[in-house]
């Protein structure tokens, strides 16, 4: 951390050169499948993009190639496919959105003035699970399968809750050891999955995207060549320890990586697979959605990756917020998860004067208006409180408040991949807390 503030994101750096992906279909589509770039699905987002920029060039697209990257990331690399279910259309809120505002420093924006500022091309706000509001901008429309980013380690540890409900995880206090035996003597070794899921594993890992000596670059030039899995692995598995486990907190995809392979061993089964027969179908999701892996039907990526609609990230949300529970009435998340994924961690660097309640839990953050923030409207004191957020670099988000029974879904092309606390991050919290103010 390069400030007191907290980081909003942390970025896996899609790095991959563009290929022709080999896509794992599930036996289980009776629907008839359309070629859509290459990638088969039900169907075709549009708009289906000709030219792509270079993957492996992300961190420096202009604002032009950024949007078309981000919606044709399910095409820019190899990825599972998880189909949809049978989905009931949203409908209108009875209260629909106005025009919400915000100041900071005296100056007050409006909502198309926060639509401009954060470069959003996505917006969707469900209060009580009905649309209160949705945009959608630079030719994204409601078929557009958007990059999560680190979005996708907030459905990991979602998954990972179910897979503990089902039995196929014992409980967080398990050791990585346990489901990955071959860590044994390494870094991991003595680390539970819990202080795994809240990266507090002590195990050093140097995220720093700007340089080219970073584990998270080295990462990135496994993604650009062939034998992906076996080149991250051999990364995570050589890390060394830099504090020990639970005492200090420090933000890792390599150690989200490493969560979605024990996802992935203890139910015996890729990302993409298990999230489509846990949720995706059984909550009815409207559309397939893509998960970037770095072996097709085998592993996918447990950092990021999660490709989806607009509207399936807010059923997403309005999954979470319900607590696990399916249309017919089974809950399958354990009873309290959702109120233990969000009890922020209180290790090192997790507690600040800005949050002092902590920043981050079961790979969720708390981004909420930071309690030492001056000059700003609605006030801390007036903020969103208790909210979950699933943060990506560059703007993605997908906000979960359950006492206001309000899901926000955010997708954006900030101008940089982690800007500094005091700029879009803070506005997003200011605006989504006057979002909650006008629809109380």
């Amino acid at each position: 951390m390069k400030t007191s503030l907290p980081p909003l994101i942390k970025p896996l750096m899609l790095a991959a050169t563009v290929c022709a992906a080999v896509f794992f279909i599930p036996t289980s589509q009776a629907e008839p499948l359309q070629d859509c770039g290459g990638v088969m699905l039900t169907t075709c987002p549009v708009p289906l993009d000709k030219t792509l920029p270079d993957a492996k060039d992300m961190l420096n697209w202009d604002q032009a190639a950024r949007v078309i990257g981000f919606r044709n990331d399910y095409r820019n690399y190899a990825g599972d496919v998880f189909r949809h279910g049978k989905s009931t259309p949203f409908l209108p809120a009875k209260k629909q959105l106005k025009d919400p505002t915000y100041s900071v420093n005296g100056k007050t924006y409006t909502l198309q003035d926060y639509l401009k500022r954060e470069n959003v091309t996505g917006m969707l706000v469900l209060k009580k699970g009905k649309v209160a509001y949705k945009y959608l901008g630079e030719g994204n429309t409601d078929s557009t399968l958007w990059t999560s980013r680190s979005v996708g380690k907030s459905v990991v540890s979602t998954l990972v809750g179910i897979a503990i409900k089902e039995g196929k995880i014992h409980s967080l206090d398990d050791l990585v050891t346990h489901y990955e035996p071959d860590l044994k003597g390494s870094a991991w070794d003595g680390v539970t999955l819990k202080q795994l899921i809240q990266h507090t594993s002590g195990v050093a890992w140097n995220e720093d995207y700007t340089n080219p000596n970073s584990d998270f670059a080295h990462l990135t030039q496994c993604e650009a060549h062939p034998g992906t899995y076996d080149c991250v692995r051999k990364i995570v598995s050589e890390l060394k320890r830099a504090h020990p486990a639970g005492q200090s907190w420090s933000y890792s995809s390599g150690g989200a990586w490493l969560l979605g392979d024990v996802l992935e061993k203890a139910t015996d089964m890729p990302l993409a697979m298990y999230l489509q027969d846990t949720i995706w179908q059984p909550y009815g999701m409207a559309n397939d959605g893509v998960w970037h892996s770095y072996q097709p039907g085998k592993h996918d990526v447990g950092a990021h990756g999660f490709n989806a609609t607009l509207e399936d990230w807010g059923r997403f949300g309005e999954f979470v917020m319900s607590g696990g529970r399916l249309p017919d009435g089974k809950t399958i998340l354990p009873d309290g998860w959702i109120e233990q994924a969000s009890r922020w961690a209180k290790a090192e660097h997790s507690v600040s004067p800005a949050h002092p309640e902590g920043i981050y839990g079961y790979q969720w953050w708390n981004n909420e208006v930071p309690a030492n923030a001056q000059h700003v409207t609605p006030a801390p004191s007036a903020s969103l409180k208790g909210s979950m957020w699933a943060l990506g670099i560059y703007g993605q988000v997908i906000m979960v408040n359950r006492a206001e029974q309000l899901v926000i879904v955010q997708w954006s092309t900030w101008p940089q991949a982690e800007p500094d606390f005091s700029a879009q991050p803070l506005e997003a919290s200011l605006m989504y807390s006057a979002i909650a103010q006008q629809l109380r």
